[in-house]
């Protein structure tokens, strides 16, 4: 395998690497995901509050 064409792969992720995790666009995943797992661990306690006092 040579080299230069090895690198070329590298240098596409660290392009979308630095798209995705800077700027607005990074902003707004960064902001999406926390919300989602806000809501996932609010579901979590939600359902387990239900049945550890179901009695």
């Amino acid at each position: 395998m040579d080299s230069n064409t090895a690198g070329v792969n590298t240098h596409d992720w660290v392009t979308v690497d630095t798209v995705i995790c800077t700027g607005n666009l990074g902003i707004a995943i960064k902001v999406a995901g926390a919300l989602a797992a806000l809501v996932a661990v609010y579901i979590i306690g939600y359902v387990t509050g239900y049945y550890v006092h179901k009695c």
